[in-house]
Formats: C-alpha cells, structure tokens, sequence
C-alpha cells in the first residue's frame, strides 16, 4: 500500500510538526463543534465571532502544548504518559478558555459568551477525540508497515498479568525487533477468550500450546510470570522442547533497567531451569548468629564455589571477610565484584594473594587476622589433569588442607568447613582419592582433638566436611563447555552415552554449606540431597534444543570414551556408609568408618617423602593402602590395583 512506503522515507514525525498537526485537528474540532451547536445551519454562525473564537483557542491551547510538551513524544510510541500529558495540556486550556470567556460576558453589555459554554464542551471532546485517534492511527500504520518489511518471528507469551502485558508491549515497541506476539497462555481460566491490545489469551493446556504453535506457526515462548515455581517452569520447558519451541525468561523486575523492561533483558532460559529443583530454605537466623561479625576466611576464594560463598557470606555482615587464592587474574575479578557490592551494603572484606600450601605465608595470615570461621573451597578439582599429576593433587588437596586445617586449629578457630566431593566416594581416581584421604584427616582431626583434655585450646575447632557433586557453570565443568561447543557449531563430545551425574547449582551448593556449616558439632561429613541423576547425553540434547539447533542437522554429537579415572556414576555414599537425618530435609550426615589419627600422621609422613622423590606409582600405592576402596578406573594405574591384590 502506498501509503504505508511513506514510512520508509518518514522514520519520525518531527515534533514541530506534531504541534502544527495537534492545531490543526484542534482546529477541526471547534468548527465541528460550531456545526453541531447550530444544527449544521451555517447563516446562524456568526463567522466574525467564530474567527475570533478559533484565534483565542488556538493561542490557548498551542501555550498549554509547549508547557504540557505534549507533542514532544515519537508518535508511533505513545504512551499512557503522552496520554496524560494531552488530557492535561485540553483540561488547562479548555479552563483558561472558559475564564476568558467568563471575562468577556462580564465585560459585554449583552452579557453573551464569546464562545457557548456548550461548544467549549464539544470542542473539548473532540480534540481529546482527534489528537488520540491522531495517534492510535499513526501506530497502526506504522506496525502495519514494520510487520510488512520484516521477516516475523511468531511469539507466544505465557503469562497474562502485569508483567505479560510489560513484555507485549517491550516488543512492539522496538523498532529492530523481528518478534511478533500471536497468543497469551494464561494458568487463570478467567483470562480466557479475552484479548491484550487485540491478541488472544488462551487457558494454558498442552492442546492451546499445540494449537498456537501449529495454527500460528509460533517459534518462541516467552516465560512472563514473575513467581512461577520451578516445578511449573520445568514442565513448560519440557513441553516447547517436544514441540521444538525455543523459551525465553524475562528477569525478576528489580533487574529491570530503571524500572523498565528492555528486549535485551528477555534471554534464553538457563539449563538450571530445566532441573526444576525446589528452592533451598535456610535458617537464616541460624547461619546470621554463626557468622556475623566474625573474622570468615575462604580459601579458593576465586573459584566457581568459593565465589559464591564470599557473596552470600557477605550478606551476614562478617567483621571482616578474607578471600585467599592463588590466581592472581581471578582474584582481581572477584575483588572488583565485592567492591561493587560494597558500595550498597558494608563490606570489609581483603583479597590475599597467597598458595595454602604455603606454610609460612598461611601462618602469617592465621596470626594477623585470627579467623574464627574458616571455608575451604580451595582444590584441584580437574579428574583427568590430577591423573597425569598425583603429585599435585596430594600436596594441593591433601596436604594444603592439612596446613589450613593445622592452623585453624592453633589459632582459635571455631569451625573449619571443608568442600568436599561425591568423587571421593569409592574413589576411582587420583582426585578423588585426594580428596577422601583430606576427608580422612579432618575426621581424625576432630577426633583427636574431642579425645584431649577440656584444657587444651585445640579442642575448640569444629571440623565439618560437606560433600556434594558436580555444580552447573562451575570453570571446567560440562555446561559451559557444551556451551562453548554450541557456540562454534559443535561438535559436542560426550564421554560416554550412559555416563551419569548428579547436578546442583552454586548457589544452591553454597547455601547447603552455609546451612551445613551452622549446624555442624565436629567430625560430621554432610550429604545434599542432588535430586535425580542426570544423564550427560540428555543434557546435551537439551541444550541443543534450548539453542534452538536440531541433532543431527545443524550440529553433530561425538561419543569420546571415558577419560583417565572417570566413573559411569557418581556415589554419595560408599557401600560401608549409611546416613542420619537431620533437621534440614535436603542434608544429611554420613556415618563413615573413624581413622588413629597417629596413623594417618604417619601415612601423611611417608607420603610427604615419596612426593621429594616424585615416584608417581610409590604415591598412588599409598594411596590405595590409605583408602583401599580406592581402585582405578580407565587409568594406567589399574595395573597397581593387581600387584596390590596380588
């Protein structure tokens, strides 16, 4: 149509030209209102009245315009405030109007009105009447035009509150945007058979999303309800994945830009999402009690984990919170971001640069700031790297935890809660077995020192260890390298089809600790409840889907083998384990076999001297004879798990 091409010379009406237009229509509607006043008979007009008339309204009104700047807003973008500012800018002026014309029958011996309280009535209706309609048929032009030139991308929003009506309104108004809204899914049946600015709602049934989808050809569902649980959204992802329909999330509203939703903000859902886990409720009182305006050091404080207990430790007003770790550039970051949460709430925190394997250093820092709560977050976590460097994983995982665990001891330290790992059940690898031998010295620890006399200051240390498995989006971890492997186009190499895993997020891991942390007396070994396994294959598939990419077409998926010390699953508990339960519905404890904490010295000792040696069988047989449910798996030291049978 011809006239929806003056668009593409016409982007925006100037706003001068509003203002002409505005008179112009205002214009229109005192002459019409003149005509119905006199029944359409024009001999009874008195034009030189009506010519005076026009004049003083016009002057009138073109003043409230530019104090109301009521011409000022882009047309095709109008909104309830440009509304508003009409209604007021015709209001004041049909007002002053009326005085004038007040004035003017006080003033005129005839006591006649220059303008008939019944025109100024009609004008004013319909001047509201033209400059809206003005308006509303600008945007429809316009969205007429737009949805011509571009290729549409059918959208169905679910959720027809507050927040729907927000995220309809976010799309049709970008002028870049592809997406077009078809249909309102809504849970309260009665929304149904209504429309939002000509769209249809439809009570949410998987038939109405098939329909939709089928009749409309929607591409995107767009998740716009603020407290949905996520259970519900769970089952909403599911059903659009089997429908090969791509889920958007809008963010919580205080993330909104200056209290406005931006299309940029409408992202694709997170693969967290899909778990569909229930939310994790804290005794915050509890864990509050237990660390405010305390002395909390975390060691591997840059990391995936350690990173997100600083933040949520932080937000229990520490006296001091000091984040220790041996990357430099990580550390950085992570010191940035506390700094920006500083600027909102107190915050005295201090970055340490220092190794915990660093005796000497990890003293100096036990002596100057006496912690009174300790989080060991820092580890070799990386299965095939420990593997090819056992070495490393015992003077990391092993001995730096002895260091840090020491110290806390001598220095006072409430409690000392380590992160540990469902790897180190039944452990098939180095990493895990590292990380089982520190579970074993804590333990013995914490045994020991309840066996001393009352006396003795050492007793005072609460040694916890908190064991869950793998977290989502922590560095290494599959989700970002799915990700990353989604990103170029793939392939995505699985290890295994059956392999398995059990999946939390970090902050959800990081509130079990907290919550763990509080509650622990000494020597326990927390479990998290981590849901159902997943299988890494599914999980695959369904990020390739939440991408909107098709298996098999637009990118491939290789099968690599298991690596060096991998497990088809992961273990909780080790088949001498069994738990207790405790207050909290989502942890539990671990009953484990105790360790002659004289022993474990002893074997630590030997240990440290075939490390000064570097003799990597020598090492993993000590290993295996500390934890003998350590037997290798896909690893060239399966071999040593026959000598030692033998």
């Amino acid at each position: 149509m011809r006239y929806l091409n003056l668009f593409r010379l016409i982007k925006v009406i100037p706003r001068w030209t509003v203002l002409q237009l505005d008179l112009l229509l205002c214009s229109l509607a005192l002459s019409l209102a003149y005509l119905l006043r006199f029944n359409f008979e024009w001999e009874q007009i008195n034009f030189s009245e009506f010519w005076i008339s026009l004049l003083v309204v016009v002057i009138v009104k073109a003043i409230f315009f530019l104090v109301t700047q009521s011409f000022a807003g882009i047309i095709r973008y109008t909104s309830i405030e440009d509304a508003k500012r009409i209604f007021l800018a015709l209001t004041y002026s049909m007002l002053v109007v009326g005085a004038i014309d007040f004035a003017y029958r006080s003033s005129n011996i005839y006591g006649q009105y220059l303008i008939p309280v019944s025109i100024l009535l009609i004008d004013y209706f319909f001047s509201m009447l033209f400059m809206g309609a003005f308006r509303i048929l600008v945007k429809i032009i316009y969205f007429e035009w737009k949805n011509q030139q571009s290729e549409k991308i059918n959208v169905i929003i679910y959720g027809a509150g507050e927040a729907g009506v927000i995220t309809k309104k976010t799309i049709s108004q970008d002028k870049d945007t592809h997406l077009h809204v078809v249909g309102f899914l809504d849970d309260d049946p009665s929304k149904a058979r209504n429309t939002i600015d000509g769209v249809p709602i439809l009570p949410n049934t998987p038939e109405n999303l098939q329909k939709i989808v089928k009749n409309k050809q929607a591409e995107i569902l767009i998740i716009a309800i603020q407290d949905i649980t996520p259970e519900r959204k769970k089952h909403i992802i599911d059903q659009c994945l089997a429908l090969n329909v791509q889920v958007r999330n809008i963010p919580p509203v205080h993330k909104w830009i200056n209290g406005e939703l931006s299309l940029k903000q409408i992202k694709d859902v997170n693969i967290e999402d899909v778990l569909g886990r229930k939310p994790i409720q804290l005794d915050k009182t509890r864990i509050k009690k237990d660390i405010e305006g305390k002395v909390v050091l975390v060691t591997g404080a840059a990391g995936s984990i350690g990173s997100e207990l600083a933040r949520q430790i932080a937000a229990f007003q520490p006296e001091k919170l000091l984040l220790v770790d041996q990357s430099e550039s990580a550390l950085y970051d992570l010191e940035l971001e506390v700094k920006e949460l500083a600027l909102s709430s107190r915050i005295n925190f201090r970055t340490i640069l220092c190794d915990i394997t660093n005796a000497e250093r990890m003293g100096k820092i036990f002596r100057k700031y006496q912690p009174e709560i300790v989080f060991h977050a820092a580890a070799y976590k990386h299965v095939p790297v420990m593997e090819d460097n056992p070495s490393e994983a015992i003077i990391n995982n092993v001995l730096g935890t002895k260091i840090v665990a020491d110290l806390s001891a001598r220095y006072h330290t409430e409690k000392f809660v380590m992160i540990s790992t469902d790897k180190a059940v039944n452990p098939t690898s180095v990493m895990g077995a590292s990380k089982r031998i520190a579970e074993i010295y804590i333990q013995s620890l914490n045994e020991e020192l309840e066996s001393r006399q009352p006396n003795e200051v050492l007793q005072h240390t609460k040694f916890i260890t908190t064991r869950f498995g793998n977290v989502l989006g922590s560095n290494g971890s599959v989700i970002p390298r799915f990700q990353k492997q989604i990103n170029i186009g793939g392939p995505i190499t699985v290890t295994h089809p059956e392999i398995t895993r059990y999946f939390m997020t970090i902050p959800e891991a990081c509130q079990l600790v907290l919550e763990a942390g509080s509650m622990g007396n000494g020597g326990e070994i927390f479990l998290f409840d981590m849901g159902e396994s997943i299988k890494i294959v599914d999980l695959a598939k369904k990020m390739i889907r939440l991408s909107g990419l098709t298996l098999g077409k637009d990118i491939q998926l290789v099968f690599t083998g298991l690596r060096p010390g991998e497990k088809l699953y992961e273990e909780l508990l080790s088949n001498e384990e069994n738990t207790v339960p405790t207050h909290h519905p989502q942890i539990m404890i671990a009953k484990v076999r105790e360790y002659d904490f004289n022993l474990i010295q002893e074997h630590l000792g030997e240990m440290n001297h075939l490390l000064s040696i570097q003799d990597n069988d020598s090492i993993i047989m000590k290993m295996k004879k500390i934890v003998p449910e350590y037997i290798s798996n896909n690893s060239t030291y399966e071999r040593l798990d026959q000598i030692r049978e033998v």
